[in-house]
């Protein structure tokens, strides 16, 4: 659906190769420069867990597709090379912090110059502007500690969990990726490309914008509690008689509380004063969680299940990565696809996270190798096999056969 755009990608670790990533599925040529040494996403296995892998799963995921090249930007040779793709890109992607693009020449207020219709993309941690902009952001720091995230997660008394490996930057991948379409779109009407800016810090505030917006408003919010207190009994996890979670969903006005009363076998408590309420479930939401705790441990998790149903409560199962991996409904939405390992064959690994009815949006390729792509790209920019050759020995451009 993106043949003949044409992005360049100059970023590292996960948050801004996601949202090129997401791109190539969707049918961009996405050319992606990397350092002599490669992404330190490359090396996510033998630093992070286990060496012994056949593939980098964590690495394909948010790379597949693409193309590759080596450059050393401090370079001024590999710095005009970058100027050099940038002549008839529609976007550049970046991750690197500001003050580094600005020593190197290539902040937008300088590309831009060079190719005016350029969509600049621009991901941090915490933003282009303030004294934390040029600020190392990952997402378990911009995107879950210092935006309130963590905070807000965290029931009283508790310590704050660590954040699961790439939760923000995918989710801040998914915004760039939106935002940069809507500079495409406006550049292909005017001629006129923009700046386009996402952080980790303000991903993390928009997701959890129903909780700000409360507090921006009136100055108050709570915090999250355990299960066992939780401000909403009938939206809460319980667990069946076979050691199975549910978790059930309450809708505005909680309409389900009836319906719930009778699964359980006590109608009776529907017009009970303690429960009659929402605010009367609040009010003893303690007692209430352990009398459900109780009634739903008689049943096991098959006939709980059918009774939802067949209540239309909202409910999901909690389910183990065994258990959505199997899941029809999960193959059913597409959740999953089939990524080529670059050496002949496939594995399954998660589908970008849109797909349309009349565009492929699987894998349009592998990963790429470090600078597995140099010498084909140099060349499709006009360099002879001799310039290639001598930005190879003098330490500019690295490549790979």
């Amino acid at each position: 659906m993106l043949n003949g755009l044409k992005v360049i990608e100059m970023a590292t670790y996960i948050a801004a190769p996601a949202a090129s990533a997401i791109l190539a599925d969707w049918g961009a040529d996405v050319i992606k420069i990397e350092p002599l040494s490669g992404c330190s996403m490359r090396k996510f296995y033998s630093t992070a867990m286990r060496d012994e892998y056949p593939d980098n799963a964590v690495f394909d995921l948010d790379n597949r597709g693409k193309r590759a090249i080596a450059v050393n930007t401090s370079d001024e040779e590999g710095r005009a090379l970058v100027r050099k793709l940038i002549e008839d890109a529609d976007v550049f992607l970046t991750n690197v912090r500001p003050a580094q693009l600005e020593e190197q020449g290539l902040d937008y207020a300088r590309l831009s110059k060079i190719n005016p219709k350029l969509v600049y993309a621009s991901v941090t941690g915490f933003g282009l502007e303030g004294p934390e902009r040029d600020k190392p952001g990952f997402d378990s720091a911009a995107f879950w500690a210092k935006s309130g995230l963590a905070w807000i997660m965290t029931p009283k008394g508790g310590s704050p969990d660590p954040l699961r490996t790439g939760v923000g930057d995918h989710v801040t991948g998914i915004s760039t990726a939106a935002g940069i379409l809507a500079g495409v779109v406006q550049a292909q009407k005017t001629g006129q490309g923009q700046l386009v800016e996402s952080s980790l810090l303000r991903s993390a505030t928009y997701i959890m914008g129903a909780d700000f917006a409360t507090y921006l408003r009136y100055g108050r919010i709570a915090r999250s509690r355990p299960r066992e207190a939780a401000y909403a009994p009938i939206a809460n996890f319980y667990e069946s008689q076979d050691g199975k979670w549910v978790f059930i969903q309450s809708r505005p006005g909680e309409p389900e509380w009836e319906a719930l009363c009778a699964i359980i076998g006590q109608p009776e408590l529907a017009q009970d004063p303690l429960y009659a309420t929402p605010q009367a479930r609040r009010k003893n939401a303690e007692q209430l969680i352990a009398l459900l705790d109780q009634a739903f441990s008689q049943m096991s998790f098959d006939d709980l299940c059918a009774a939802l149903q067949k209540a239309q409560i909202v409910y999901a199962p909690v389910q183990t990565y065994d258990q959505i991996s199997d899941d029809p409904q999960a193959s059913a939405a597409g959740v999953f696809v089939d990524q080529p390992d670059g050496k002949g064959g496939n594995y399954r690994a998660p589908a970008s996270p849109i797909r349309f009815n009349a565009f492929d949006t699987s894998p349009k390729g592998p990963a790429p190798k470090l600078g597995g792509d140099t010498r084909d790209v140099l060349a499709q920019y006009g360099y002879s096999d001799e310039e290639i050759d001598a930005l190879l020995t003098k330490g500019t451009i690295g490549a790979t056969a």
